[in-house]
């Protein structure tokens, strides 16, 4: 068993309905991008905000400004091709695999297949207390906020909330 040093923020995923993990170091600058993005009024707005952890599903490689999405042409987040799909941003749930180590992984997570959108780590809010217990153990700084992970997730986009 090796030691980590790592923060993570986990909550519950209401789209799943499980719990989910993310690097904290990085996860509250991914959650101003999706505020950003979504707080944009016109196409070139949404163009504009600056993404340095997340693709900008909004950008000139997905639509460009002649195809009928123009800088001055209303913007909403919900009509976004990826977001529409459930591709943008991605799952919360999926970054289990890379922050939480293999065998808790395999001692609380279920890999659960979606035909659309990859594999995510089921991993039920029943075992919230163990596992992070054995992270805290293991060295981790865990905190907990739904909000954060929910937004990650991209939970409720269009909800003048998020």
């Amino acid at each position: 068993m090796t030691t980590q040093h790592q923060h993570l923020v986990y909550g519950h995923s209401t789209a799943h309905d499980c719990l989910a993990f993310a690097d904290a170091g990085t996860a509250t600058e991914e959650a101003a991008e999706i505020r950003a993005l979504t707080a944009a009024r016109t196409w070139g707005e949404a163009r504009q905000v600056r993404m340095t952890h997340l693709p900008n599903p909004a950008g000139p490689e997905y639509h460009e400004p002649e195809d009928g999405y123009a800088d001055d042409k209303p913007f909403d987040i919900t009509k976004v091709g990826a977001v529409e799909d459930g591709n943008w941003p991605p799952m919360v749930t999926e970054r289990a695999f890379t922050v939480l180590p293999q065998d808790l992984q395999d001692r609380y997570g279920k890999r659960q297949v979606t035909v659309h959108n990859g594999d995510y780590l089921e991993i039920a809010v029943a075992g919230e207390g163990e596992l992070v217990a054995e992270l805290r153990v293991r060295g981790y700084e865990v905190t907990r906020d739904d909000a954060l992970i929910n937004l990650l997730d991209g939970f409720d986009l269009g909800s003048p909330a998020a």
